[in-house]
């Protein structure tokens, strides 16, 4: 996965310029030869790289028919055929590669990787079996480079971050519509990868989805389209969810940064936790939270608050809870480590450890794609440290089945859940 893709948040539907990328802002076009034998329209790369994300830095030439959103044939460093991608030159990521192979092979592989990534939710995992809300495609995960799409109830959420996914999309949908049973669609694309990408409103194909609601291990939401943060819902929790309602019952649960009440809902309904506190700095989730609790009669308390002061707060009140939850929006942005994001990644543990029971339970994530799951782990630990208390992990988990991870692309993996007993 690309890094654009991870730090995504929902923005403006069918955001982009009617016109290309100014020409100033292009990169230099690499000079051109004729070389007999390739198959056209081809790329040459000057380092050898089995990532799917191919930078400027990394391309020598293109040959002269290469156009923005083209399937292009690879060839490595040394002249040998290597696979085939999508080519844009005035893009951050000019090339994602798609397939590899000594072998030519046409677009119509993109037929190929869209019906083994349908195959695999539908076929093997039976998704539609336990819940109508799902991810589709996972970008490298699945081969298809700039796409990401969930299954919503009837609706197809999707996120685009690529020239030539957005040029092919409108083929794909009705395809998309008859295996998944689905008959709306809501296409977003950040304004920023919209211009650098040279991606046109009339390229996307969505429609004016407010909202639909979903059910996912017996419980219901309701998806948001034009409030929530990327594809509207985070069904990559949907298997931690159900393992936290197994542990709650009749115990008090604090759900910090808890978003749209995904954890505090299950651990109320599934769960029979005594008690809920589901606590977010967002006005709009809080809101939707409301509704999603509505939906299932669950009796939760929820506060629009900044998870920092509140746990502050219940400090200072000497509260202590059974179980805490800590799933904090992305805190660490780039590939450099950043000391503010690991500061906040200890300040919000350090708070949950001090408010939890001797042998409570915390669960806490990371969906922070740029922090290494073994720091992840050293920020618990010094934590823990610093607190006197000693962590007794019994898991560690990420998402669902239905995020998949390619070897060749491991950033992929961007969500953690560490999962322990906290004692003093």
């Amino acid at each position: 996965m690309s890094p654009e893709e991870i730090p995504s948040r929902r923005g403006p539907v069918n955001a982009g310029p009617e016109k290309p990328m100014a020409a100033e802002s292009e990169p230099p076009a690499p000079s051109v030869r004729a070389v007999a034998g390739r198959v056209e329209p081809w790329v040459h790369l000057k380092y050898q790289s089995h990532s799917p994300i191919i930078y400027p830095a990394m391309v020598r030439e293109a040959s002269p028919n290469c156009r923005p959103g083209d399937w292009v044939h690879v060839y490595d460093r040394d002249g040998q055929y290597f696979g085939e991608g999508l080519w844009n030159p005035r893009a951050r990521v000019p090339l994602r590669i798609l397939r590899y192979s000594k072998t030519p092979a046409g677009e119509e592989f993109l037929d190929v990787l869209l019906n083994r990534a349908i195959d695999f939710r539908v076929d093997t995992l039976r998704l539609p079996e336990t819940t109508d809300a799902f991810r589709v495609i996972h970008s490298d995960g699945d081969s298809l480079s700039g796409l990401i799409i969930d299954k919503f109830g009837d609706v197809l959420s999707i996120q685009i971050h690529s020239l030539g996914i957005a040029q092919r999309l409108k083929n794909w949908i009705p395809r998309l519509h008859e295996r998944l049973g689905t008959k709306r669609v809501v296409v977003e694309v950040d304004p920023d990868i919209a211009r650098t990408e040279g991606i046109s409103p009339k390229m996307v194909p969505s429609e004016p989805v407010r909202s639909v609601k979903i059910q996912e291990n017996g419980i219901r939401y309701e998806v948001d389209f034009a409030e929530g943060h990327k594809t509207g819902f985070f069904c990559d929790q949907r298997e931690n969810r159900k393992k936290l309602a197994s542990m709650v019952k009749d115990k008090r649960v604090l759900d910090l940064c808890c978003y749209t009440g995904g954890f505090g809902i299950s651990a109320k309904i599934q769960g029979g936790a005594s008690e809920v506190i589901g606590v977010d700095l967002d006005e709009a989730a809080i809101a939707q939270a409301k509704r999603n609790a509505n939906l299932n009669q669950a009796r939760v308390t929820w506060v629009h608050c900044d998870a920092f002061s509140y746990a502050r707060q219940m400090q200072k009140n000497s509260e202590g809870f059974d179980v805490v939850i800590c799933d904090p929006p992305k805190l660490i942005h780039t590939r450099e480590i950043e000391i503010e994001g690991i500061r906040r990644y200890e300040d919000l543990n350090a708070l949950a450890m001090t408010l939890l029971k001797p042998g409570g339970i915390l669960v806490t994530c990371s969906c922070s794609g740029m922090l290494p799951e073994e720091e992840f782990e050293r920020i618990m630990l010094k934590t823990s440290y610093r607190l006197s208390r000693r962590l007794q992990f019994f898991d560690r988990t990420g998402p669902g089945a239905d995020h998949p991870v390619m070897s060749n692309c491991l950033e992929g993996r961007y969500l953690k859940l560490y999962w322990m007993k906290v004692w003093e």
